[in-house]
């Protein structure tokens, strides 16, 4: 039998036993880790007009390709126009009726499209895909949940909203 810490013996997870207990990389690796809602770290990549709150990322975790953390959008707000890179972005909205605005061509002419949600919806944004986060609310925060397919939270800041052309 092993104690905790003890990695000298190999140590199987009865429903898999094929794969070891621990897994390599170090301490970081070996073990879950909670990350209390007063632990997220505002030490991330910003956007004017939102506040970023990292909570499992390579920095706090040892994550090696996620990244998952809140963000806040003050009432009657909007964020800068920002992508994010190689990362695809899941959102999952948790309090408020914040709105997600990218532009589209259509008909040979550019158009803000506009994703009106409540508490309980998800959205995808893909990779490279210029948009901007939007609080109507006069009175509420906004609070949203991400993950993100990258360790850390990439950012790139935008003058304008625009469609990025895609190389071939």
């Amino acid at each position: 039998m092993t104690t905790p810490g003890d990695h000298s013996a190999q140590q199987h997870d009865a429903f898999h036993p094929h794969l070891k207990a621990t897994a390599p990389g170090g301490p970081l690796r070996d073990r879950l880790h909670h990350i209390r809602t007063e632990d997220v770290d505002p030490g991330t990549a910003q956007t004017e007009g939102m506040r970023r709150f990292a909570a499992i990322s390579g920095q706090s975790v040892g994550s090696e390709r996620l990244w998952m953390g809140q963000t806040h959008v003050a009432p009657d707000t909007a964020s800068a126009n920002h992508h994010h890179g190689e990362s695809e972005t899941a959102i999952f909205v948790v309090r408020g009726h914040p709105e997600f605005v990218f532009a589209e061509e259509r008909d040979g002419r550019v158009e803000e499209v506009r994703l009106r949600t409540r508490p309980g919806d998800y959205i995808f944004v893909p990779p490279y895909v210029p948009h901007r986060e939007e609080n109507p609310d006069p009175d509420d925060e906004a609070v949203v949940v991400i993950a993100r397919s990258t360790q850390e939270a990439i950012v790139v800041n935008l003058p304008e909203l625009y469609v990025l052309d895609q190389e071939d």
